[in-house]
């Protein structure tokens, strides 16, 4: 039996930083975490989950009521099998946490459990996921030009948070337009990495070949995960995303080789909705790129992602069903009229408060876009199913009379803007692959010096 991808969120309890990537260094294999953990994996296979539920800090006792961890336990095993074994184990440290990854082997999949302990030994996140084969390396687009820029370390600091990045400057004296690089939803390292595909990197290379500085970096949440924000239940697209951007603007036009009159921002997704937001009120920002940029709430963009999915995979299974519930009744509680910041609402095994969901409540793109005078770029792949087409024909019919704005859609192009055919799927993640040559051409023709700056008027 093969496991569904929309099922297999079904036992992701991602709690207090459970969700780690770049995990630092591999501690000994017999270390007292990589023991613990794995004693923990054979009391849920042997059913003591009352003694898993006694190691939980407070976090994990607020998120998982006694009876939760069993009925989650269960509901794996009837889409995974019986567990089998443990085939590999590492222990890292992150920020005062011991992160384990197991490698599961269960009867029908192989998993990968992370399970991670607080500084007093406590339980302090447990989660189950499909296993993530080492990728495929990365090789250069045919469109990056190696010998026409060169890269160097740029780290961004903001306030206390301090995050990994590199300036990507063309060969030659400048000054040189600069775009500043801003990712999509959830943790994502610099390239924005996803599988063997790296966009950020295709975009920075491209981009640095054609005559343009690009700047990426580590998002906030990917390095500091919980602690992205002082209050974590107030935390919002502030913490997460639009403070690290205008400071990442500002950080590159002191670059020496830039021209500080000619900073973009460029947004992908998540990255791309708020980019009107990010903009507003900062006059360092010239331009803004959208690529792939919902104009509805996220709930119901992520509910449509749900149902494309369970369709794609015919009628959808018992547990499939249930977990389809539970996210129509999160996006439920995230839509109520009474709710209240510190309201916890969990979606998608994740666990969020109000103070969050209220922030992007009150944020309206369409409106916010139509009232900035810089050039706009909103670009749309027609094979998009995360940010579906009927996303950007709203902000064609708020924008379109526009004249700073300027709209392309690639119809072959998938939610990353590479190629495919048929209907896109999850697995064409998988697939090596490059951001289009089109799009590249297209945002380094807008950026670049012509007769109408910001425009696709005149190409090169």
């Amino acid at each position: 039996m093969k496991i569904r991808l929309l099922a297999l969120t079904v036992f992701l309890l991602v709690i207090a930083g459970a969700a780690v990537r770049g995990l630092g260094q591999e501690a000994p294999k017999d270390s007292p975490p990589t023991v613990a953990a794995k004693q923990i994996i054979q009391e849920l296979v042997s059913g003591q989950f009352e003694k898993v539920e006694a190691l939980y800090d407070a976090r994990m006792v607020q998120a998982l009521p006694p009876g939760k961890l069993a009925d989650g336990w269960r509901d794996l095993n009837k889409q995974a099998g019986a567990f089998q074994e443990i085939t590999s184990a590492e222990t890292s440290q992150v920020q005062g946490l011991q992160v384990v990854k197991m490698n599961c082997k269960f009867e029908n999949s192989v998993l990968d459990a992370t399970v991670v302990f607080n500084a007093d030994g406590k339980l302090g996140g447990l989660s189950f996921r499909p296993h993530q084969a080492p990728a495929a390396p990365w090789n250069p687009p045919g469109y990056a030009k190696q010998n026409l820029f060169s890269e160097q370390p740029l780290a961004l600091t903001n306030g206390k948070f301090e995050l990994p990045g590199t300036l990507t400057v063309p060969t030659g004296d400048g000054p040189f337009p600069a775009v500043v690089l801003v990712q999509g939803s959830g943790p994502q390292d610099q390239d924005e990495t996803i599988g063997p595909n790296k966009p950020f990197k295709d975009l920075a290379w491209g981009l640095a070949s054609r005559g343009i500085v690009v700047f990426r970096y580590t998002k906030r949440t990917q390095k500091y995960t919980v602690q992205s924000s002082d209050d974590p239940m107030r935390m919002t697209v502030e913490e997460e995303t639009i403070s690290d951007a205008r400071a990442a603007v500002a950080l590159v036009a002191t670059q020496p080789n830039v021209n500080p009159k000619q900073v973009f921002l460029l947004g992908h997704s998540l990255g791309a909705f708020l980019a009107p937001r990010i903009a507003t009120g900062d006059s360092q920002i010239v331009g803004i790129v959208m690529l792939a940029a919902n104009a509805r709430p996220l709930e119901k963009i992520v509910l449509e992602q749900i149902h494309y999915l369970a369709a794609m995979n015919g009628t959808p299974t018992e547990a499939e069903q249930k977990k389809i519930e539970a996210a129509e009744e999160g996006a439920k509680q995230i839509e109520r009229p009474d709710l209240k910041p510190d309201d916890k609402i969990t979606f998608l095994g994740a666990t969020m408060y109000g103070a969050y969901w209220l922030d992007l409540r009150a944020y309206d793109p369409l409106k916010t876009a139509a009232k900035l005078k810089i050039p706009i770029l909103i670009a749309q792949g027609g094979r998009d199913y995360q940010v579906t087409p009927s996303n950007f024909q709203a902000w064609s019919d708020a924008l379109a009379n526009n004249r700073n704005v300027t709209l392309r859609t690639y119809p072959d192009l998938d939610h990353l803007f590479m190629h495919g055919t048929g209907a896109s799927k999850p697995a064409d993640y998988a697939r090596p692959d490059h951001v289009s040559a089109e799009v590249v051409e297209s945002i380094a023709t807008w950026i670049l010096p012509s007769e109408k700056p910001g425009t696709l008027a005149k190409p090169h």
